[in-house]
């Protein structure tokens, strides 16, 4: 039988996640979800691409670079030509030419490759577009038709199916974002470009890239002007004097060449006098932003006289995202679609832009430069807040809908990163009504998506402009406040989520009143987000005075009055207290049967959660009948693949795992991680829930093969999705080490315990649960390792910690007792050891019942203590009744059931041997 301190940790709970946060989010969307069909399921291991494929830009001029296009290939095949997987990274400043090393690449090794995709790297929503556009590519019929999400894990699923592609992974700003792809896709190679230097995956090499040397960039400015002719030794000079002056930036070389062949008659020396020879230099060189600023102001002075619209085109572009901005986005209502295609033709021809055909890129650069008004701009207003205006009213105008129409999700999902760089760029004091509201749609429909924690920068924009706009107490604003402190809690941000809720409850008891219903959801989700950092003395009282409340002011079945209910349960429940858990969700349930009906979605998780409550109440009799009608129910009513199906299925198989059937759980838990990969999406929260839980039933059926590197994969996805410190990922983070703990690596188990505690420490507080089961489970790796020196203070320090915070009878302070009492067993101090399982053990009784599972164990390691001691009359009759109870309570072929068959027929061995030899003999306890 396993003994406590084995234990993975922390785990989630998926019973109460829904039902706690069904008031946090104030506008709610349903509607059908489109589901990957079967037939198509396994396609992308049969689906092949032409020879070719690639949606690489077109070549551009390259010159240099010879030595970093050698390092590049030696990097990504290993040194050889074998496709052997490997990652790049190519960093450095903004103009450097990072994006036209990796494109001069993949064409000088396009035929190396079997696919190669240039991939928007700026955040992880411009990274799951370009997968969905290589879905397109490739199954274009059934994309045609396919959600977001299930695009997006096809072309994952096409990648780790086939070998010999290049992802490029262009202008990256978090290197997180790649970790799910570069550590979960093993079949290719990975490059990519970023003006990030640090925070790379360990597995990348990274290839810092300065400017070119001068007789390259001498050479590119000379072959840009003079279009192959060989320039007069003058030409040659002044050529070399302007590149010194630009500071050798390929950028701006490129910038100044476009400029000097679209206008022959200006010498290099004439356009050397109009940039002006004072150009701003900084300790480390010359100051890029300000070098790009000259040439381009001498670019827009003739662009200005030559073709206004152009100008204008490029203003409006400066606001939008910098990749793949469509051209009907930059068309006014009342502009000419040709003029505007002279217009990005021009732009183009002066490499102020890179046009594809239907879309077009800016420099990042570029925008940076043309968002702040130049010193010399006097025109009312200034022209970079035109192009503002313009960028808002071309995003607003294909938000509309047709008439008779609503807007698609294809047109949100092309404009949501267009909504997302307005937010991030918002001028001081500006606001736009129409656009405020596009923010809190787009951040709705992210959340729903399972990227709550996305949403920030086009909530924090929201509330900055209700605020403005409608005051500090607008019904609205206090919405928008609500809303954002929510989404700083999904992204793990407890530190700035909880004073956003307190400050919104103390603004909504100001202006509703103390018992107005949007009070009391305020009043509801502080209490969450108390409960979330473990703070229970704050959250249980203010779950049971908003329930108060609400029963007063609502009605005793209110459905908010059934969802506060609820929620105090789960916190007893989280508490400890199933005495007062249990009751209260049977009561709940009750009255979401007489009130809502026998199979509304609110019943059905009513019942999951009273099944849940079961189960951590050892009543595996109760708690499986319950689950599995549920389940049932929620197929019938909500169908196969409703994301409250999917929840279903889940518990129902870690209640099968609870019972030590991973016969039926380890199915159950593939088939519910295969649906919500196909729809909700490869990285939503809920998909990652699965994993983690698969992950463990293999690791508990002995399956560290299959286990480890699904603990390693749901980690590193729940790093980019939730964040470094999220408290989904310590749980990631912990488990991992748990199962290189029991794979007997203690070298990788115990520095990541240390390094989860500390995190621990710091995101939720010294004395957090999460924090406590950590610190536990660091302690029994040391105990393991042998280091008794530094596991026994550290489990004392735990237990006298657990019964302070939680209290002396707190299922977790019971574990922690457990736990020493094994630890000073571990150190032959049976002295200290026997006392403290026997205290356990009545502890257990009394709170958990005589049959729990935790208290059957109290009960064997009791009993293996006895037998240490040499104590056989007290350590038999005990192994006995606790095998009796096991065979009784969780079956003859349990796991535990037969470690405890074990350990007893080790005891009437140790009696035999006694009776033959005459002396006591010492056995070892198997199993604990």
């Amino acid at each position: 039988m396993t003994t406590d301190d084995t234990a993975p940790g922390p785990r989630i709970k998926a019973a109460g996640e829904r039902a706690i946060a069904a008031q946090n989010i104030g506008n709610a969307y349903s509607g059908d979800l489109n589901v990957l069909p079967t037939e198509a399921l396994h396609a992308p291991d049969k689906v092949t691409a032409a020879p070719g494929t690639s949606n690489l830009p077109p070549a551009t001029l390259c010159l240099g670079r010879d030595e970093e296009l050698t390092w590049l290939r030696r990097v990504l095949t290993g040194g050889g030509d074998g496709a052997i997987t490997q990652s790049g990274a190519v960093h450095g400043l903004g103009g450097i030419g990072k994006s036209t090393l990796a494109l001069r690449y993949a064409h000088r090794h396009r035929s190396d490759y079997t696919l190669i995709w240039w991939i928007n790297a700026a955040s992880p929503d411009e990274i799951e577009t370009s997968l969905t556009e290589l879905t397109k590519a490739l199954v274009s019929d059934w994309a045609a038709s396919a959600e977001r999400g299930a695009q997006v894990s096809w072309a994952r699923q096409w990648l780790a199916w086939h070998q010999g592609w290049l992802l490029i992974y262009d202008n990256v700003e978090d290197p997180a974002d790649l970790v799910p792809y570069i550590g979960a896709l093993h079949q290719g190679h990975h490059l990519a470009t970023s003006r990030r230097t640090a925070g790379w995956p360990d597995s990348s090499t990274t290839l810092p890239l300065g400017n070119l040397g001068t007789d390259d960039a001498t050479s590119l400015l000379c072959q840009l002007v003079f279009k192959g002719s060989e320039p007069t030794p003058k030409q040659k000079v002044d050529a070399r004097a302007l590149v010194a002056d630009l500071g050798c930036l390929p950028l701006a070389v490129k910038q100044a060449g476009a400029y000097l062949a679209q206008n022959r008659g200006v010498s290099l020396d004439a356009y050397r006098r109009r940039l002006g020879t004072k150009l701003s230099r900084t300790a480390h060189g010359i100051d890029a932003e300000r070098t790009i600023a000259r040439v381009w102001n001498v670019t827009l002075q003739t662009l200005e006289a030559e073709l206004p619209l152009a100008v204008e085109v490029l203003h409006t572009a400066a606001w939008l995202a910098p990749d793949d901005i469509p051209h009907p986005l930059l068309i006014p209502a009342d502009a000419d679609p040709d003029d505007i295609a002279e217009a990005i033709g021009t732009l183009a021809a002066y490499s102020m832009v890179t046009d594809t055909g239907t879309t077009l890129n800016v420099h990042r650069l570029v925008q940076t430069v043309l968002r702040t008004a130049p010193s010399s701009d006097h025109t009312q207003p200034p022209r970079h807040l035109q192009g503002r205006d313009r960028a808002e009213q071309a995003v607003l105008h294909h938000l509309a809908p047709l008439p008779g129409q609503d807007t698609t999700d294809s047109q949100w999902d092309t404009l949501t990163p267009h909504l997302v760089t307005l937010a991030a760029t918002a001028p001081p004091g500006h606001h736009n009504t129409r656009l405020t509201d596009a923010y809190a749609t787009a951040a709705d429909r992210l959340h729903h998506q399972g990227h709550t924690a996305r949403t920030i920068p086009l909530l924090e924009a929201a509330l900055v402009q209700r605020e403005q706009v409608l005051g500090d107490t607008h019904p609205n604003t206090l919405a928008s406040r609500n809303n954002l402190a929510y989404a700083y809690r999904a992204a793990g941000d407890l530190g700035r989520a909880i004073p956003l809720y307190e400050a919104a409850l103390v603004q909504r008891e100001r202006v509703f009143g103390d018992t107005h219903p949007d009070t009391l959801t305020s009043r509801n989700n502080l209490a969450g987000a108390y409960q979330e950092a473990g703070d229970l003395g704050r959250a249980i009282p203010l779950y049971e005075a908003t329930l108060a409340q609400c029963e007063q002011v609502l009605g005793d079945t209110h459905p908010d009055t059934l969802t506060s209910r609820n929620n105090l349960a789960y916190a007893y429940e989280s508490a400890g207290d199933l005495g007062r858990a249990i009751p209260l969700l049977e009561v709940t349930l009750a009255q979401c049967e007489q009130v809502l009906g026998d199979t509304h979605p609110n019943t059905l998780t009513s019942r999951n959660n009273l099944a849940y409550a079961y189960q951590e109440a050892g009543d595996l009799g109760r708690a499986i009948p319950l689950l599995e009608a549920t389940l049932a129910q929620c197929e019938q009513v909500l169908g196969d693949t409703h994301p409250n199906t999917l929840i279903s299925r889940n518990n129902l198989a870690s209640t099968y795992r609870a019972a030590g059937d991973l016969g039926r759980a380890i199915p159950l838990y593939e088939a519910a991680l295969v649906q919500r990969e196909q729809v909700l999406g490869d990285t939503h929260p809920d998909t990652l829930t699965s994993r983690n839980n698969l992950a463990g039933a293999y690791q508990e059926a002995g399956d560290l093969g299959r286990a480890i590197p699904l603990l390693e994969a749901t980690l590193v996805q729940r790093e980019q999705v939730l964040g470094d410190t999220h408290p989904n990922t310590l749980i990631s983070r912990n488990n991992l080490a748990g199962a290189y703990q029991e794979a007997g690596d203690l070298g990788r188990a115990i520095p990541l315990y240390e390094a989860t505690l500390a995190q621990c420490e710091q995101v939720l507080g010294d004395t957090h649960p999460d924090t406590l089961t950590s610190r536990n489970n660091l302690a029994h790796a040391y105990q393991e390792a042998g280091d008794l020196g530094r596991a026994i203070p550290l489990l004392e320090a735990t237990l006298a910690q657990c019964e302070q915070v939680l209290g002396d009878t707190h299922p977790n302070t019971l574990i922690s007792r457990n736990n020493l009492a094994s630890t000073y067993r571990a150190a032959g101090d049976l002295g200290r050891a026997i006392p403290l399982y026997e205290a356990a053990l009545v502890q257990r009784e009394r709170v958990l019942g005589d049959t729990h599972p935790d208290t059957l164990l109290s009960r064997n390691n009791l009993a293996g203590a006895y037998r240490a001691a040499g104590d056989l009359g007290r350590a038999i009759p005990l192994y006995e009744a606790t095998l009796a109870q096991c065979e009784q309570v969780l079956g003859d072929t349990h796991p535990n059931t037969l470690l405890c068959r074990n350990n007893l027929a080790h005891a009437y061995r140790a009696v035999k041997a006694v009776q033959q030899r005459g002396t006591a003999t010492s056995a070892t306890d198997h199993g604990q």
